[in-house]
Order: structure tokens, then C-alpha cells, then sequence
């Protein structure tokens, strides 16, 4: 019996120690083949840094205005009794635009310039009378007071009549009417709106650390998503206070709108030029990592046959399109890796393979 046991005991150490001992050999094997085993090169597309000519700019989103724009509004309640223009007539200044009811301001006129009249002849007839020494001065005042004050009222009552004809205050186009005919108005009712569009301003806001860039008769680029509208043009104000809310400063341009493309109230984006700078290293924005311990940019070392990648820490600057300014950190001549960082580290192996951004420009 126990002969037996001691046989069992045996065998079950010879299986456990068989297993284990295939474990570990198996584990030195797999480290030993991995550990000779050399990455393949990442693949990457890269960038020879060359110094450009810098053309800063500040940009901003701005609101456009219509030089001249207004909303037209009743002078006189009343009946309207006739509507005369379309919506988005082109219409002349002192172009007629709207007719309310003015009857009883024509009948108020007519008695008014009645009183007038008889006014004056009583003005002459006291003026002959003084003249021939049997009239009071008191008599021919009288009467020259009463000539006045029948003048001014048929120049109230006229400027009554006037306001029932709404005429436009400038040259412009017109937009949808806001009343019908037979409609009863009160005074201040908006009928319709008026915009010059040939001149449109522009207000945007910069940040106030952007204001010493900021000059009077600066040009500025707008550009419109609608249309693809653009054009140029020049600021011609600059609020002289800083909001405290949002730190920013307003400003407002001004530029042509000959073709009438651009609307009052559209959505703009703005951009300030300043002086051209030459020399500057930037580089395209998808060639820096941006961690927490800073940006870096990797950088290719060794020859085309043998090459490796650098991670460089960088100092950056100003951001124009798609490119971004390099202050410190790499140089003129650097060749960089503009895509493909996520599989790379400090010293990887890498090839150069652009033709992946080529084939990506030509989908576009």
C-alpha cells in the first residue's frame, strides 16, 4: 500500500514539475524571439522647415450694418388709403411711399387759407385807411396780427397734410410692407424698413491685449459663409473703453457692397492685417503634440536609409490658417512629421511616405 502511494506521489511530481519546467521555457523562448524581433519603420509624412514671409492678422466675428438703415414709421395716424411700393423696391428719396387718408386736413387747409385771405384784405383795407389818416395805428396791428397768426395756421395744417405722405428719407431698397390698405394706423406704427445697402459697416470686438495693433483707416478682409462673399475695407472707428464684462473692445469698419450681396444683419468673419514680417519658422498645426508637460514637435535624425525621430519640446506663437508659429524649439532647415505622431516615440524608426497627404488633398 504504501509502495503504491510513494509511486503516486512520484508520478504527480514528475507531471507538475514537467509543466511548470514548459512554462518557463516557453516564456524564455517567446522573450527571446520577441527581443530579436525589430520594429518595422512607422510610416510618416514630413515637412522641411523653411523660414516663410509671416502675414499676421487679428481675426474676429463680426455683425454687418447697412450704412444707412432705418425703420420707417406712421408720422400721422389715420386710414391708409393707398400702399405705394413692392417689397424690395429699389426707391429715390423723396420717393412717395405711403398715402393715409389726409380729407379732413384738406378741408382744414381750404378754411385755413379762407382766413388767410380775409385776413389780408382787412390788413389792406386798415393799411389804406391808416394811410389816409382816418384809421387807428391800434387798427392796422390789429389786423397785421390777425394775418400772422391765419398764416401760421394754414402752415400748421399743412404740415398736418404733409405727414398723412410718407415719402422715403433716402435712396435705398425697400423691404415687405407691414400694413394693408383700409388698415387704421396710429402714430409710430413701423410700415416697412429701409436699407441703403451700396456701404455696409461692420462691428466686431478684439481682445483688449490686440488694441495697440488697432488703427484708424486699418484695412480689414470680411468674408461672408453665404455666397462666398468677400471684400475689403478700412476701420473707421474705435470705442475708447474696454468692456468690463468680456474684456473686449469694440470697432467697427466699413466696406463696399456695389452688388448688394451683403445684408444687414449677416454673420461675418473679420480679419485685421497688420505688417508683413519675413523670415518667421511656422509649421502646419498637425505637426505639434500638445501634452501636459508642453508641445512638441518630433523631428527627423540620421540619414534617409536610418532615420529616427526626435521628440523636441517647442515654444509657440501666433496662429494664421493652418499654420503656427515656432518661437523657439527648431530651425530653418529641420525636416518635421506633420501626421502620424500617435505611433510614435523618442527615437522610433521611421520612413517617409507623403504620398498619403497627396491622395488625401486630391479626395478633397
Amino acid at each position: 500500500m504504501f509502495k503504491r502511494l510513494f509511486i503516486a506521489i512520484i508520478l504527480l511530481g514528475l507531471v507538475v514539475g514537467g509543466i511548470v519546467w514548459f512554462k518557463y521555457f516557453r516564456d524564455e523562448m517567446i522573450a527571446q524571439i520577441l527581443g530579436g524581433m525589430t520594429p518595422a519603420p512607422v510610416p510618416v509624412n514630413t515637412e522641411t522647415v523653411d523660414p516663410i514671409t509671416w502675414e499676421p492678422g487679428i481675426d474676429a466675428i463680426g455683425t454687418s450694418l447697412s450704412a444707412r438703415g432705418v425703420d420707417l414709421a406712421i408720422e400721422s395716424g389715420g386710414l391708409v388709403r393707398d400702399i405705394l411700393f413692392a417689397a424690395n423696391d429699389e426707391v429715390t428719396q423723396g420717393q412717395h411711399l405711403v398715402q393715409i387718408d389726409d380729407d379732413s386736413e384738406k378741408a382744414s387747409l381750404a378754411a385755413a387759407e379762407a382766413a388767410l385771405s380775409v385776413a389780408q384784405a382787412e390788413a389792406r383795407r386798415a393799411t389804406t385807411l391808416t394811410e389816409r389818416g382816418v384809421g387807428a395805428a391800434t387798427t392796422l396791428e390789429t389786423a397785421e396780427a390777425q394775418v400772422e397768426s391765419a398764416r401760421a395756421q394754414v402752415a400748421q395744417v399743412q404740415t398736418a397734410l404733409d405727414a398723412k405722405e410718407l415719402v422715403a428719407p433716402f435712396e435705398g431698397v425697400i423691404g415687405i410692407p407691414q400694413i394693408e390698405v383700409g388698415q387704421w394706423v396710429s402714430p409710430g406704427t413701423i410700415y416697412a424698413t429701409l436699407q441703403d445697402l451700396s456701404t455696409m459697416r461692420v462691428d466686431f470686438a478684439v481682445p483688449e491685449q490686440q488694441m495697440a495693433s488697432l488703427v484708424l483707416g486699418g484695412v480689414v478682409t470680411v468674408a461672408s459663409e453665404v455666397d462666398d462673399f468677400s471684400a475689403s475695407g478700412r476701420i473707421i472707428a474705435i470705442e475708447p473703453r474696454v468692456d468690463a464684462n468680456s474684456r473686449m473692445v469694440s470697432v467697427r469698419a466699413v466696406v463696399e457692397n456695389p452688388s448688394g450681396r451683403l445684408l444687414p444683419g449677416q454673420f461675418l468673419r473679420v480679419r485685421i492685417a497688420l505688417p508683413v514680417e519675413e523670415n518667421v519658422i511656422a509649421v502646419p498645426q498637425t505637426a505639434v503634440t500638445s501634452s501636459l508637460y508642453g508641445d512638441t514637435i518630433y523631428v527627423l535624425r540620421g540619414e534617409d536609409d536610418a532615420l529616427t525621430v526626435e521628440q523636441v519640446f517647442v515654444t509657440l506663437g501666433r496662429r494664421s490658417g493652418g499654420r503656427i508659429e515656432v518661437v523657439e524649439g527648431i530651425e530653418g532647415g529641420d525636416r518635421i512629421v506633420t501626421s502620424g505622431q500617435n505611433r510614435l516615440t523618442s527615437g522610433a524608426r521611421v520612413v517617409i511616405d507623403n504620398s498619403v497627404a497627396l491622395d488625401a488633398a486630391l479626395g478633397e
